[in-house]
């Protein structure tokens, strides 16, 4: 059996991409094993305006962004993503396929200690900020699905060691699910079809260079799925491509970024047969 396959979807790309992708999503599920995992960030901000605000945002001591998350966020986020999930279903129930939702908070995913330390009013305070990065995986949970779903969606909220129920970011969810699962490739589906680097397109990145972006000039969304990407190849991950082709031509080398470990930012990319 070849290797599967972890997609990534913003939550706002289950409403901008078009009909002619989703059948091009039900093919690839047709043909091998992909895990979907989905983002919430712009479906939240509509669900609640004050979610959208820059005050929802914290800051922390390295520089990296993220929600501020209270419990009550938790709560909206089970309601967003409950919808998202019922629009993936239902895109891809239209073309035959089952899809089962899968919270990655039910024993799937493990998160590690938070940040405890954010700038707030211009000095670095204490805050409970319900937030932490994905520490381990447990494949087990996704062999506990019904019998014989076409697909595997995941939400990518997780159980700290308290018990209690974490936000964590869904791209580096879905680099560690990647790296745990053996996939063949993480496929980060965004609203840009490239990473650009002075308003250029780029078809290749080594790892390297993509570290010197994430801490160079890059910010906001990209950086964190720059990050992701070090750390699914870092996990085992052979290919990251970001960007918001189809499925097939993101993995067979014709659309979007491909981040790679090592190579020749020149070379032309290769379809995957693994």
């Amino acid at each position: 059996m070849s290797a599967p396959l972890v997609v990534k979807l913003g939550g706002s790309c289950v409403e901008q991409l078009d009909e002619l992708w989703w059948d091009d999503l039900a093919g690839v599920i047709r043909a091998r094993r992909v895990l979907l995992v989905h983002g919430w960030s712009g479906p939240l901000g509509r669900f609640d305006p004050r979610h959208g605000r820059p005050a929802a945002f914290l800051r922390d001591r390295y520089g990296n962004r993220s929600r501020w998350t209270t419990p009550q966020v938790i709560e909206d986020i089970r309601v967003v993503s409950a919808s998202v999930r019922a629009a993936i279903a239902g895109k891809l129930a239209a073309r035959g396929l089952r899809v089962e939702g899968v919270l990655g908070c039910d024993g799937l995913l493990l998160a590690g200690p938070g940040e405890r330390l954010w700038w707030q009013d211009g000095r670095l305070v204490e805050l409970d900020n319900l937030v932490g990065p994905v520490a381990s995986v447990d494949p087990s949970r996704l062999t506990a699905c019904s019998p014989d779903p076409a697909s595997t969606l995941v939400t990518p909220l997780a159980r700290d060691a308290g018990g209690r129920t974490v936000n964590t970011d869904a791209d580096r969810a879905a680099a560690a699910l990647a790296g745990a699962l053996g996939a063949a490739a993480l496929v980060l589906v965004t609203d840009v079809p490239n990473f650009f680097i002075d308003g250029e397109p780029v078809e290749r990145l080594a790892a390297a260079e993509a570290i010197r972006h994430r801490d160079g000039k890059t910010t906001g969304g990209m950086r964190k799925k720059l990050r992701a990407a070090v750390e699914a190849l870092e996990n085992g991950t052979p290919e990251v491509v970001l960007g918001n082709g189809s499925v097939t031509a993101m993995v067979a080398g014709g659309a979007g970024t491909a981040i790679t470990r090592e190579g020749n930012p020149n070379a032309p990319r290769t379809e995957h047969r693994t």
